[in-house]
């Protein structure tokens, strides 16, 4: 790595009047950073340590539950308020990752971690992403863990998060804090598809920072599960992911969220899928049905095309875990 200059910011105006500068980043738990440096893929010239200000708490609001950026992973897995309100995040951040990372990572850290395509990693390879207009060595190449939905020809990668799924589907809101003030996004609007800009992951300017997550409340917390498929059980990237919840009435579905994992460049929210089964009587005949509705614009390359039949079913599986089918 190269040398780079280390700060401890001692509030959070220290971190917004700096952070627009060239080659400065945030850095917090670092558990995806300090790889993208070691591996030379990123090289910022300072590091903005943001861990000393007061962004840790997770509390109940009049509405829902506010979550700091700063909240480690594994608190957050095990925090009683999230296990009662929202137990779709709690399963989706312990499908993430190892113990020993989550007890590092943080939120916002989380939110804005980046793909682990091999060809973005590999700096001898072209990407768009890492450099762009050196073309996307994934398109034509090995493919298999790359995005089936909301591609471009500049990039097939996929977003890596667990618990960002999660907050998808939970209809998350993002607190950002910039020096004109703070605003909120919802959090499916977070994340950028790639489109002919892959290297730009999400919505945040260069002058703004994650300050916060909040969760409305809802009526999903009987009927919600995240199942996550992959290579092998520990300590690995989804190949597909799905977070359901249900809102259940005397059998009928009164509300739906589902969103994907290892499909998209972005958290993939299923929003028509969704649509389809309100008012239907829980059933699988009824989730398969939401689930081709689902896969409508879908693509493979290749390689992941395997994709295209392991997501509906993953989804219909998803959906009869949540709603206690099986």
């Amino acid at each position: 790595m190269k040398q780079f200059q280390y700060v401890r910011a001692a509030t959070q105006q220290a971190v917004l009047d700096v952070i627009n500068k060239p080659g400065t980043k945030i850095i917090a738990g670092g558990t995806n950073l300090v790889d993208l440096m070691k591996r030379g893929v990123t090289a910022p010239d300072k590091l903005v340590d943001i861990n000393h200000l007061p962004l840790k708490s997770i509390t109940a609001t009049k509405n829902g539950l506010h979550i700091g950026a700063l909240a480690l992973n594994s608190v957050v897995s095990e925090n009683k308020l999230v296990a009662d309100k929202h137990p779709l995040l709690a399963m989706a951040l312990k499908a993430g990752a190892s113990p020993q990372l989550r007890n590092m990572a943080t939120v916002g850290g989380n939110m804005m971690q980046r793909t682990r395509c091999t060809y973005f990693y590999d700096t001898a390879m072209p990407c768009n992403k890492r450099v762009p207009g050196s073309g996307c060595g994934a398109y034509e190449g090995v493919n298999r863990m790359h995005a089936i939905f909301g591609t471009s020809t500049q990039c097939i990668a996929v977003h890596p998060s667990d618990m960002c799924v999660g907050l998808a589907a939970l209809d998350g809101v993002v607190i950002i804090a910039g020096k004109k003030g703070e605003r909120r996004l919802p959090f499916t609007e977070f994340h950028r598809l790639p489109g002919d800009h892959p290297e730009t992951d999400n919505h945040l300017a260069p002058d703004e920072m994650i300050v916060a997550v909040e969760i409305p409340d809802n009526n999903f917390a009987k009927n919600s599960y995240y199942l996550k498929v992959r290579d092998r059980q520990s300590y690995a990237f989804a190949l597909v992911s799905v977070a359901a919840a249900l809102d259940i009435e005397n059998g009928i579905i009164r509300h739906a969220r589902l969103a994907m994992g290892g499909v998209a460049h972005k958290p993939w929210r299923l929003f028509d899928a969704e649509k389809s089964l309100i008012g239907k009587r829980v059933s699988e005949e009824s989730f398969q049905q939401a689930a081709q509705l689902a896969m409508q614009g879908a693509k493979g390359f290749g390689y992941n095309s395997f994709k295209l039949k392991l997501a509906p079913a993953s989804i219909t599986e998803a959906l009869k875990h949540a709603s206690g089918l099986v």
